[in-house]
């Protein structure tokens, strides 16, 4: 028995998609535990790309119990559009593989409108959000003004939260934002509408996941977005809305953290960013826009160009640390394949510090400049491989570099986008069977 917890040890959009989807031939169960529909989650099965924003990676794999835990908070109308797309390809033929925690709080239209007016208004001071809608959620949430998914199928219950709430929303909206308010009686129409086709999936997290684990059962856990966008722990402000660290696992789903065999963090070769914040490595150069076409780095959920940079290996001791990670699965290999050089930042410079620890504080990190140290490119394709030992000898110096340099394994390295198109040094399932 092995329960595995999969994080983003960057800032996300590091492959993470992928990677759970390779796992799960080996577990029972895939299951994620916080975020929304701000994450796209990019797979490749054969020559057929699917994104996923809500419903774990695992749904690919026919027989896998697939649920979202407590800890999202879920758009119905971009889940029911994500089921149908993933109905017309031939997946979840079986509704009862898919299954949605009743204490998840709902995406409301207020949400989006508040999220995008937000952003607006802030001008040059914005975050960067993808205007879905999710920090406006999880506010209400924390503030105890959030409705669930298990009212959304009590109608009496969820009209009358809808008007314990609606006239705050649309007074903020109009006198503080300068947007349009929301009819109530629209609102009531449109989300009672997505009740009956969402009730099959209503489910609780905590007792399924304990239920699999006392049988027994392999289960794994998907995060969303990366450590360094946690709520906590990554750069405020300039962060998602909830905890995308390990931790959140156990918050996000309702079991013990003694339960937790693995934590396997998905890193770049490199090193992506979409969105404003700090971003002590970015290239503002031509090998910056060099990565963004090899990597083709474009977002899932917006399509937004992603900045990119060399590798951080401050910041990825910070998500080692954080997460407690006890593997590393190295992505995007493959796009390093033509240069000569590639640049590693191992520590800071603030001034006259040198800097070997993450920052907490943004006023530093942004001030921060890299130091790097160069290592050999290998020049060489390796998208065709599938052994280790058949990489050339400067791919495998750069990741006993980074092996030695996190102080963590590399136990997965993706040469590729496709299931085919990975190597597994050591598989986390398979050593616990």
């Amino acid at each position: 028995m092995a329960n595995v917890i999969i994080v983003g040890a960057q800032w996300g959009d590091e492959g993470k998609g992928k990677i759970v989807d390779i796992y799960t031939e080996n577990s029972q169960a895939v299951v994620r535990f916080q975020g929304g529909n701000n994450a796209g989650h990019t797979l490749v099965v054969g020559d057929e790309k699917t994104v996923l924003h809500l419903i774990p990676s695992g749904i690919l794999h026919a027989g896998k119990r697939c649920i979202i835990g407590n800890g999202v908070v879920l758009d119905p109308k971009v889940f029911l559009e994500e089921i149908d797309g993933l109905k017309k390809k031939d997946y979840l033929q079986d509704d009862s593989q898919l299954m949605v925690d009743g204490a998840v709080n709902l995406i409301m239209p207020y949400h989006k409108k508040i999220d995008i007016a937000r952003e607006l208004k802030a001008g040059g001071k914005k975050i960067g959000t993808t205007g879905r809608g999710i920090g406006p959620t999880y506010e209400d949430k924390v503030g105890r003004r959030g409705i669930r998914f298990a009212d959304l199928l009590k109608p009496e219950s969820f009209k009358r939260k809808l008007r314990e709430v609606l006239p705050e929303k649309n007074f903020y909206l109009e006198q503080f934002l300068g947007e349009s308010p929301f009819s109530e009686e629209e609102i009531i129409e449109e989300y009672l509408g997505y009740a009956e086709k969402l009730r099959c999936y209503l489910g609780r997290a905590s007792t399924n996941v304990d239920q699999a684990i006392k049988a027994g059962d392999n289960v794994l856990f998907e995060g969303a977005q990366g450590s360094l966008l946690d709520v906590d722990h990554g750069t405020y402000p300039y962060v998602t809305s909830s905890s995308t660290i390990a931790g959140g696992a156990c918050t996000g789903v309702g079991i013990g953290p003694h339960l937790i065999t693995d934590v396997i963090g998905i890193s770049k070769a490199y090193v992506t960013r979409v969105g404003e914040g700090p971003f002590p490595t970015e290239l503002h150069d031509e090998m910056g826009e060099q990565l963004r076409a090899a990597g083709h780095e474009f977002g899932a959920t917006t399509g937004r160009p992603r900045r990119c940079g060399w590798l951080d290996i401050v910041a990825l001791k910070e998500a080692v640390r954080t997460n407690g990670l006890t593997g590393i699965a190295l992505t995007k290999m493959d796009v390093l394949n033509d240069l000569e050089t590639i640049k590693v930042c191992t520590a800071y410079k603030y001034g006259e510090q040198l800097l070997e620890e993450f920052p907490q504080d943004y006023d530093v990190l942004k001030e921060c400049t890299p130091v790097y140290e160069e290592v050999s490119g290998w020049q060489e394709d390796i998208n065709s491989l599938c052994s280790y030992d058949a990489l050339p000898q400067a791919a495998r110096d750069y990741v006993d570099k980074i092996e030695a340099w996190s102080g963590t394994p590399v136990v997965l390295v993706s040469v590729g986008p496709r299931r085919d198109q990975t190597i597994q040094r050591s598989n986390p399932f398979a050593k616990k069977n």
